[in-house]
């Protein structure tokens, strides 16, 4: 078949017409928004239509429950034999026809993009996250003409990534002539070195973002923490995007006030624009997160029993990354170890039994946890709370410590002291000491022990 690329791309534009109106008669919009999002035909050979798709579990799903259905529409579209051969896109082999289709890569973050498989179809909605998916909504739809920037904050594993990556790939459907930037503030920094150590010679890197991007989406902004040069270059691009009414979106770990050592230039601007939290899931969100997935890796949510996805949205509805993680043991298990088509509460328990034993691990409370979490509250290094170092802010912080596991573990004065690097029994009563009188003046102390205390009972 000789036809263009010009050509091949209408006539998959034809097909996907086709075969989206015919999923939206089946109810299954869903599967054609996730699976089908961003598929292109690779090539045509003789009647093998080769045709990429965004990740092997979608060539998986296709090829196994709905190739016989495309092809018909194939054949219908085109009046010919084809059949369909879905491959994904990560396990194509290069050829001229795909290479023609990429366009030259940016002269700064030239490997990033939008994640096709974060979709707003695929995100799960419930109380915990229904602001921030609201407001994801809106700015997709008018990018750059209400809050500006939106900043979302949440612990880790909750959907924030994947809200950044709908806003991308949504703004890429509706309007394509906007150009989306979607990095995470480590990429951000990571590119800033080299454009100081001169790899980027002859070109700034303001200049470029003023130039080459529209909507710029930074995920975990909390990691620019006490990289001055970088806040400061970062400043200059959120400015140079704010005062030309572009849309900037931003994922942190916590609320930007409660970033310590962040550029307090930067706190004000993400305070001005809209913060939306995100909290742990409920557990009818988690339910509807596990039936999604199971349908995704083309099983049928009727051979689990209820009891499974009751049990697995309670016991790891923490994190949604943990949770999914855990669906992916079960679906090893059921595959590989314990062959079985109906699964019961016995085999799932049985599949995530070790992500239990370490998940108790992970929350059982000891000083070491203490120390790393106080550590990491001050935005130090727990050596340094165990060490000799002198410092004021290092010297409160590690008194902080020492009453907390005095007074939350009742470790005895004495080990405390070897683990504070051998000081007497003296010398931690006299800081835990400090800490407790302090308490009684000092509400910023009050606030910061609190503050620590929330984290460690998380």
């Amino acid at each position: 078949m000789g036809n263009s690329i010009s050509e091949i791309t209408f006539l998959w534009d034809r097909i996907l017409k086709r075969i989206k109106e015919s999923m939206v008669d089946n109810n299954d919009q869903i599967v054609y928004d996730t699976f089908f999002a961003g598929s292109y035909i690779d090539s045509i050979n003789g009647n093998a239509m080769n045709v990429a798709v965004n990740s092997r579990i979608a060539a998986q799903v296709l090829s196994s429950k709905y190739k016989d259905s495309v092809d018909a529409i194939v054949n219908e579209v085109t009046q010919s034999n084809y059949e369909i051969v879905f491959i994904a896109e990560e396990d194509l082999t290069k050829n001229d026809f795909s290479s023609q289709q990429k366009p030259a890569k940016p002269i700064f973050f030239a490997d990033s993009k939008v994640n096709k498989n974060y979709t707003f179809q695929n995100f799960i909605v419930g109380p915990s996250n229904r602001e921030a998916y609201q407001a994801a909504i809106m700015c997709s739809r008018a990018p750059g003409k209400m809050y500006n920037p939106i900043l979302i904050y949440g612990d880790s594993g909750l959907g924030k990534t994947h809200l950044l990556n709908a806003i991308g790939n949504a703004v890429n459907e509706r309007f394509p002539t906007l150009r989306v930037l979607y990095v995470t503030a480590q990429d951000f920094f990571n590119e800033y070195v080299k454009f100081v150590q001169g790899d980027k010679e002859g070109n700034n890197i303001v200049d470029w973002f003023k130039n080459s991007v529209d909507i710029l989406l930074i995920d975990d902004v909390q990691f620019l923490v006490n990289k001055q040069k970088t806040e400061e270059t970062f400043f200059a691009v959120y400015n140079s995007f704010y005062s030309s009414g572009k849309q900037v979106v931003i994922t942190a770990d916590q609320h930007p006030s409660k970033l310590n050592g962040l550029d307090e230039r930067l706190k004000s601007r993400f305070v001005q624009g809209l913060p939306l939290s995100i909290h742990q899931p409920e557990k009818e969100t988690c339910e509807q997160i596990l039936k999604l997935r199971i349908e995704a890796a083309g099983l049928d949510v009727e051979n689990f029993d209820p009891e499974v996805i009751s049990y697995f949205a309670e016991k790891f509805r923490k994190n949604i990354r943990e949770l999914e993680g855990a669906l992916d043991r079960l679906l090893f298990y059921i595959v590989n170890i314990k062959p079985s088509k109906h699964v019961d509460l016995d085999t799932a328990m049985s599949s995530v039994q070790s992500l239990i034993d370490v998940q108790e691990d992970k929350t059982r409370l000891s000083e070491e946890k203490i120390i790393n979490v106080v550590a990491d509250y001050y935005n130090l290094a727990s050596y340094q709370l165990t060490g000799r170092i002198r410092t004021s802010q290092i010297a409160l912080a590690r008194h902080i410590a020492m009453y907390l596991i005095r007074t939350m573990l009742d470790v005895p004065f004495t080990k405390i002291g070897k683990i504070f690097g051998g000081k007497d029994h003296a010398t931690v009563m006299n800081g835990v000491n400090k800490v407790e009188n302090q308490l009684k003046i000092d509400k910023n102390l009050e606030k910061a022990i609190s503050d620590i205390r929330g984290r460690l009972e998380k």
